[in-house]
């Protein structure tokens, strides 16, 4: 009566344990949940040709248009090779936890013996018992780490857009760089050319004539220099997007978002970012994972090989039937260097989830108090210095025109107006970049009512 207890308890465990069957979407929908809440975007994981062919369809309605930021990263989402291989290891983990719940296979042994008109054939099958009794308990450690590898995707998907976005700003802002550069190279040759007729004319030093020639050399080594940066930028976003070929032509807005209107104050950063942040959501879900995992080791810590079979022996057509039991003695190895090594397991998750969670809450105050100074700059520059550098040349020419200061001052005035125009394009582009990081270190997502998510980036660059 015990072993028949015994035998049922078994098995009303591992049947309860082993009904996980394989999801329709793989796990997939909280990745996709989070992508729609945190970006507003679609991700997909292309598995079928059907897939596929739509995330292509969608692709070229976007590519029709100039990219902006928002449609730079639902084509980074839909393209992305890395993206798409990191979505597969949710079939991985999802194959793992539902191998898991599955029942082991049972053993089969044959020995066929004759000698001296003797025939004696044994039969055995086993399973294992400590498999089947572990079976509830691994089933719920491969389910942790199944759920574990649903944050890691969607973190994937927040880290890819985040990136995405980044490398948009840098390209527009590149693309910008470029044609401002070839304005001031053009200038830069008419003032060359127009310092050499009068310096022929005798109403030109040679220093002078020089200091313009310098001039416009050094304006086409900028200009050199910017369409190889824009270069680079764009092709570092043209991976993000996982383009290549015809598509790898997509066309850029002309320049970037203006400022926000009014400098953004955010309350309670850090909390917010410990709450949002999903990486630190996947390392809790991890030291959960091994905490059961623990509680696994130092229960089978003594015993962890048992073997139950059922026996069927014939000797020359007597046949004996019964059951065998193997199991390991535990004279030398009494299991606690696994439960050492589970514990040490243990603890090192513990100390870099707390870790990650330090440093989480110091980026958050360093992106935060680096937003705000590029903010400042940028706005600076803008209502400041190239507003000023704009007045100075009007008056400059009108003087000009009044004949009361000379074309070298004028030309100088104009470089001095250069460099400040430069300086605003610059801090403009560092801000967003300063924007873009801060989203990251907010978990993909601003708090609500901030400034900059009022209106949307195609909006704010048609200003």
């Amino acid at each position: 009566m015990r072993t028949e207890a015994l035998v049922i308890a078994l098995l009303a465990g591992t049947l309860l344990a082993g009904c996980a069957q394989f999801s329709p979407d793989g796990g997939f929908a909280p990745v996709a949940d989070t992508a729609r809440e945190r970006l507003g975007k679609e991700a997909t994981w292309l598995r079928t040709d059907d897939e596929r062919s739509a995330a292509r369809a969608r692709t070229q309605e976007l590519l029709a248009q100039p990219l902006d930021v928002d449609a730079a990263i639902q084509v980074a989402l839909l393209n992305s090779p890395s993206l798409q291989a990191a979505f597969a290891n949710l079939g991985i983990a999802e194959a793992d936890y539902v191998q898991a719940t599955r029942l082991p296979n049972p053993g089969f042994s044959f020995a066929r013996k004759s000698g001296d008109e003797v025939l004696k054939i044994d039969r055995a099958i086993t399973i294992g018992v400590m498999n089947l009794l572990a079976l509830p308990f691994a089933a719920r450690v491969e389910n942790s780490r199944f759920a574990q590898a649903r944050l890691q995707a969607a973190d994937a998907v927040l880290q890819h857009a985040e990136a995405t976005r980044r490398a948009w700003v840098d390209a527009v802002a590149a693309e910008q760089a470029v044609r401002y550069a070839e304005q001031v190279r053009h200038a830069a040759e008419t003032g060359a050319l127009f310092a050499r007729d009068m310096a022929r004319a005798g109403n030109m030093s040679a220093r002078d004539h020089a200091r313009e020639q310098a001039f416009y050399a050094e304006a086409a080594a900028q200009l050199a220099r910017a369409r190889e940066r824009t270069i680079s930028a764009r092709e570092r976003l043209t991976r993000q997007l996982g383009l290549w070929g015809e598509d790898a032509r997509y066309r850029l807005p002309e320049r970037l978002p203006d400022l926000p209107g009014t400098r953004p104050e955010m309350q309670d950063l850090e909390s917010y970012a410990i709450a949002q942040r999903i990486d630190l959501q996947a390392g809790r879900a991890q030291l959960e994972s091994l905490a059961r995992s623990l509680g696994l080791t130092r229960a089978t810590r003594f015993v962890s090989v048992i073997d139950v079979g059922y026996l069927h022996n014939s000797e020359n057509g007597r046949r004996e039937t019964g059951y065998g039991i193997d199991i390991e003695v535990p004279l030398f190895d009494w299991g606690g260097a696994r439960v050492a090594r589970a514990e040490a397991v243990y603890m090192q998750a513990a100390a870099q989830l707390a870790d990650r969670a330090i440093d989480a809450r110091s980026s958050v105050r360093e992106r935060y108090a680096s937003y705000q100074a590029r903010y400042d700059v940028a706005r600076h520059y803008r209502d400041e210095v190239v507003p000023l550098r704009k007045r100075i040349g009007n008056e400059n020419l009108l003087r000009y025109n009044g004949m009361l200061v000379s074309v070298f001052e004028l030309l100088s005035d104009a470089r001095e107006q250069i460099a400040a125009v430069n300086g605003y394009l610059d801090a403009q582009r560092d801000f967003w970049l300063a924007e873009a990081e801060l989203r990251g270190t907010l978990g993909g997502r601003l708090p609500e009512g901030y400034p900059s998510d009022r209106t949307s980036p195609t909006e704010r660059s048609g200003q």
